[in-house]
């Protein structure tokens, strides 16, 4: 990204922390970053526009963050899969993020809750997902129900602990807890056959309303993830991190991912001396279908 566009996210980002979104005005932006009306306008037609790329910029870090502690570990090792909910917890809070939702969400910018409601159906996607790597293909059926009520069930759980506790808590010891009740309902859930919404509705519901732009960004987050894995045993696996890295982070750029140097890249994975076929190839499509849709 454009280095003066990334000053601009970051400088707002702080006066969104200090103000809030709606007490900011534009003029604040421009005083604060010491830009001029024409460079805004330039990265930015909106200040809702500003703000999606802030959530972006942070969601994006996150993702990678979330994707790495799976590298070399089993992914049905729950104790991950807590750690990797408890650091979208800290993200949010070091951020101070559920302010700024609490504010568009009782604002009139109909854009700007379209998109958080797109980003909360991409966590539900990604927490189906995790669920089946953690409880099994077997019970897959009942799984994005139990991804539903895992997410309630988290956030009355946080809620309450704050109300109580204030600061003073361990946010990872209520993600094990409110993941030790799921566990347990999943296999509940599981013995009796039961569904509160059919699986097949929900399954519509995330494909009409998750982008295709999100869907195909899990995709490749979830591919690097299984590469890097895979290298995690090579003799020099971090050669292999960085190619996979950059990959990464040239399609989840806001500027046009650079085609030749990707593909350079994944040639060298390719001529590397522990090449892992089969994953490089659904890697390459997965890369091949978001160039040819960028």
């Amino acid at each position: 990204m454009n280095e003066r566009k990334q000053h601009v996210i970051n400088k707002t980002h702080e006066l969104f922390m200090k103000k809030g979104y709606e007490a900011t005005s534009i003029q604040d932006i421009l005083a604060y970053s010491e830009i001029s009306k024409g460079t805004f306008y330039n990265y930015f037609s909106s200040k809702s526009e500003l703000l999606m790329a802030i959530i972006k910029n942070i969601y994006d870090r996150l993702e990678k963050e979330r994707a790495d502690l799976l590298v070399g570990k089993d992914p049905a090792n729950a104790e991950i899969f807590i750690q990797q909910i408890d650091l979208q917890i800290k993200t949010n809070r070091v951020n101070k993020l559920i302010p700024l939702f609490e504010e568009v969400l009782v604002s009139n910018d109909e854009e700007l809750k379209h998109f958080l409601k797109e980003n909360q159906f991409k966590m539900l996607r990604w927490l189906n997902s995790r669920f089946i790597d953690i409880f099994g293909e077997s019970k897959k059926t009942y799984l994005l129900n139990c991804a539903i009520m895992f997410m309630g069930i988290l956030q009355y759980n946080l809620k309450y602990s704050t109300l109580c506790y204030g600061a003073n808590y361990e946010t990872e010891e209520v993600v094990r807890y409110s993941f030790e009740r799921i566990s347990e309902m999943v296999t509940e859930v599981a013995n009796a056959d039961v569904h509160l919404i059919p699986p097949e509705a929900l399954e519509n519901l995330l494909s009409n309303k998750t982008s295709t732009n999100a869907h195909s960004g899990q995709q490749l987050n979830e591919a690097i993830t299984k590469c890097k894995n895979a290298y995690s045993n090579a003799k020099e696996p971090a050669k292999y991190y960085e190619l996979l890295d950059f990959i990464q982070d040239e399609l989840s750029s806001d500027s046009q991912a650079r085609r030749f140097l990707i593909e350079s890249a994944i040639a060298s994975l390719k001529s590397g001396e522990e090449t892992e076929g089969k994953l490089l190839k659904e890697l390459e499509a997965i890369v091949t279908d978001q160039l040819l849709n960028s």
